[in-house]
């Protein structure tokens, strides 16, 4: 496949690509400055400048941990990424790897753990848990310590990202039968259902301004998040309300399951897939 980095500008409903490959690269983070995208692939980081006409991917050192998966994200502040790897326990394990570290901090003891949002405060994390078998919601300090959990089994549960005012946290959820968002509480409380429209809906990001949520929708028959399907990007208010297509395309696991949006809000970034001829 190959893979097209591209950015969606919401003003002008145009999509604008920003680097394509023949290589497999996923889950596209926003800088905090605006400057460049972090993307992941073949285990690693890398970091793609937004000011340079033809960029070229340059590699994240995150020292011993060269198995990470699509689940990483950049800090409040922009002094920290946090990320999911496998290379120590062949587990999921979550690490944090700030200025001057030398190498990742292990923050999660437990695993599988897949890192999916920072609180706007940059004290907490939110994840999706493995356990047993039994995908929950989980919160934990940056420092470390017990984890918290937020849900209980009911269904799949996953892809858990802050609201900007902390409030919130939002998240997909199979507990109905079909993969919906859903947000509740930072405590766990206050449980609601956002969308019940049919589709099987993924990986909810909160805009910069918390007025709207984008979100990734597969057709009803798909199990999962498989990549490589015909998938549609939508968005809609905070509370659920007036839904909307904004495009069609291919893609899926990969193209936006980490947080995505620009630091102003007027643009996100995907990737998106293309079959690559013989």
């Amino acid at each position: 496949m190959r893979s097209s980095v591209e950015i969606y500008d919401m003003a002008t409903r145009e999509a604008e690509v920003v680097w394509q490959t023949e290589d497999l690269v996923e889950a596209p983070n926003w800088s905090r400055d605006g400057e460049f995208l972090v993307i992941n692939g073949d285990g690693l980081l890398y970091a793609l400048s937004l000011d340079e006409d033809d960029p070229e991917p340059e590699l994240i050192d995150t020292g011993f941990a060269v198995r990470l998966n699509n689940d990483h994200g950049i800090s409040p502040d922009g002094a920290s990424i946090a990320f999911s790897d496998h290379t120590l326990f062949g587990k999921s394990c979550i690490y944090l790897l700030g200025d001057g570290d030398e190498e990742p901090r292990q923050v999660t003891e437990k695993m599988p753990s897949y890192w999916h949002g920072w609180s706007p405060d940059g004290k907490q994390l939110a994840y999706c848990g493995d356990r047993d078998g039994v995908f929950d919601i989980y919160t934990i300090s940056t420092k470390g310590g017990p984890e918290k959990r937020l849900t209980h089994g009911e269904g799949h549960n996953d892809g858990p990202d802050y609201s900007p005012d902390g409030q919130w946290i939002y998240f997909n959820s199979s507990r109905t039968g079909t993969m919906q968002i859903w947000r509740m509480r930072t405590d766990g409380s206050d449980l609601e259902r956002l969308t019940s429209d049919g589709y099987g809906d993924w990986f909810p990001h909160p805009s910069p301004d918390g007025s709207k949520v984008l979100f990734l929708s597969y057709v009803e028959d798909i199990s999962g998040h498989p990549r490589d399907k015909q998938v549609r990007l939508r968005l809609m208010d905070a509370d659920g309300g007036n839904v909307e297509t904004l495009f069609e395309f291919f893609g899926g696991q990969g193209s936006i399951n980490v947080p995505n949006w620009s630091p102003d809000g007027s643009a996100f970034a995907f990737v998106r897939y293309f079959p690559v001829p013989d």
